[in-house]
């Protein structure tokens, strides 16, 4: 908190005044830019598609458990399901929405059309429920039927009903695409839009730039190297490759298929002199199983290229033409959809099944190294035990043992009241019982022992009276019990290295 103190003593009455208020008009500019540059210089963030076209899934209110366990900040829906965004509300986490492409046309012809879709499904849930976009369709160029005159005029619409209730400045409107918007895509410095889609994408472009919308694209290597994989290395897809591809007309050096790809849309947009645009990829990600010919879709390659993936994204390497540009991803996709028409991997995009469990290993925070094993990170179960952090917030803790006793199966009976391992009657105890259940009836693996960053392997046996405990009545750290290695947890790592240059320039702008 920021205190101004102004000795005026000996002023004239009208002095003290006119110093008061300028002593608040300048505490409210701090605070104000402070504002602008905490949401200015947020850093890469990644979040996860919630597709629900599947008829196995858990309900919302679990899944809004599990998005807050793995601490996933931000999670793209592909409608305004209500059911989902009550889930949502004061979890924190933040929506992108969607408007389909089956419903475009009542949104672009009139406007009450979408002042009342906003007053009926989004105002009543707002800002109890996050939402920060709005996507009007979805890759309306891959779409049957002639659509895609119809998305400009909806997403004005959509905006206009946001001005009236004064959230378009919070709630961002912009529209997906896949990677063929693009009538070239290599090298990526010939990037260019298709010419027959020009109608829609120059007023498309022209709306983003002026509401500093970010233009929102669908990025899949995995197709790229299934559908042509004799001019398209597995290691190249993946953010392996040890070899480069050098542009020829520019001499930029690429080392992976999503660079390259991720810089064909930028030099397509300068090439329309569109230049302050942001890019933000709405889906990539890699399936985890697929049909015969589909070789490359295995639980190992999904968990490398995420893996990858998501450290790319959150150190802010950029692109070869946007060096330390942020880049915000989201992957594609939470569950595993079975309704999905198509090959098989059409219906193994996701990172968990239905039952809530991982469908691979996946290193969410993008710290560690890559385990090519489909059992990674296996560790002994014997002589180690999962207990929860003692600095964990009730919050976390509860939502985690709520989590375990639950979706995870682990049989709670024992920490009821009267049972055995009841006493002592502590949260933290009650989570370790049930993180150590689920710890070993899972393979005693490292992703086993999670829980969202709150659960802590530890060699030391914590048991007391044939249950685990913590110290008793304790928030302090258990002596000599767990190891001291803490667990990088969030899936959304802002990347505060990346931070300094904008708070630097801060702190310029509040001392001269």
């Amino acid at each position: 908190m920021l205190y101004l103190n102004f000795t005026l003593s000996h002023s004239p009455s009208y002095l003290n005044v006119i110093s008061m208020a300028m002593a608040s008009t300048i505490l409210i500019s701090l605070v104000i830019l402070l504002s602008f540059f905490t949401d200015f210089c947020h850093g890469s963030i990644v979040g996860v598609c919630y597709g629900r076209n599947a008829d196995d899934l858990p309900t919302p209110d679990k899944v809004a458990q599990l998005v807050q366990l793995h601490k996933i900040k931000y999670v793209r829906i592909y409608d305004a399901n209500i059911q989902v965004l009550k889930a949502f509300a004061n979890t924190g986490v933040e929506l992108m929405i969607g408007i389909a492409n089956l419903d475009l046309l009542p949104f672009s012809q009139f406007q009450s059309n979408a002042d009342t879709w906003l007053k009926n499904q989004i105002l009543p849930y707002y800002p109890a429920t996050k939402i920060t976009y709005i996507t009007v369709g979805a890759e309306v160029t891959e779409s049957t039927g002639n659509i895609s005159a119809l998305v400009v005029p909806a997403m004005q619409n959509i905006h206009t009903a946001l001005r009236k209730a004064g959230l378009h400045r919070k709630i961002k409107v912009s529209s997906t695409h896949s990677l063929g918007v693009l009538s070239r895509s290599f090298p990526p410095s010939a990037g260019a839009f298709s010419s027959k889609n020009a109608f829609f994408l120059k007023p498309m472009l022209e709306f983003l730039a002026e509401n500093q919308s970010p233009f929102m694209i669908d990025i899949y290597p995995y197709y790229a190297y299934r559908d042509s994989p004799s001019n398209v290395s597995l290691d190249y897809a993946l953010f392996e490759s040890s070899s480069e591809v050098i542009d020829p007309n520019t001499g930029l050096i690429y080392t992976n298929m999503f660079d390259a790809q991720i810089d064909a849309l930028y030099f397509a947009l300068m090439a329309l002199n569109f230049r302050t645009i942001k890019v933000m990829v709405t889906e990539t990600g890699w399936p985890s199983k697929g049909s015969v010919k589909e070789t490359a879709a295995t639980p190992d390659n999904a968990q490398t290229y995420n893996t990858n993936l998501i450290r790319h994204v959150i150190n802010d390497t950029g692109t070869p033409a946007k060096p330390g540009e942020e880049l915000d991803v989201y992957i594609f996709s939470l569950f595993n959809e079975n309704r999905k028409p198509g090959l098989e991997s059409e219906r193994n995009w996701g990172m968990f099944y239905p039952d809530q469990t991982s469908v691979y290993s996946l290193d969410l925070t993008g710290r560690g190294a890559v385990d090519r094993t489909t059992d990674a990170n296996i560790t002994s179960s014997n002589n180690t035990w999962c207990i929860a952090s003692s600095t964990a917030s009730e919050l976390d803790l509860q939502s985690a043992l709520d989590w375990a006793c639950g979706a995870g199966n682990v049989d709670c009976s024992a920490i009821q009241p009267s049972q055995p391992c009841y006493q002592p009657d502590t949260l933290v105890s009650h989570a370790s019982f049930a993180f150590n259940s689920y710890y070993h009836q899972n393979g005693a693996t490292d992703i086993a022992c999670g829980f969202g960053g709150i659960g802590v392997k530890t060699d030391k046996n914590p048991s007391y009276d044939k249950c685990l405990y913590v110290t008793v009545g304790s928030n302090n750290r258990t002596s000599n019990n767990a190891t001291a290695t803490p667990t990088a947890s969030s899936a959304i790592v802002y990347n505060f290295s990346a931070l300094i240059p904008c708070y630097l320039l801060l702190l310029f702008i509040l001392l001269f």
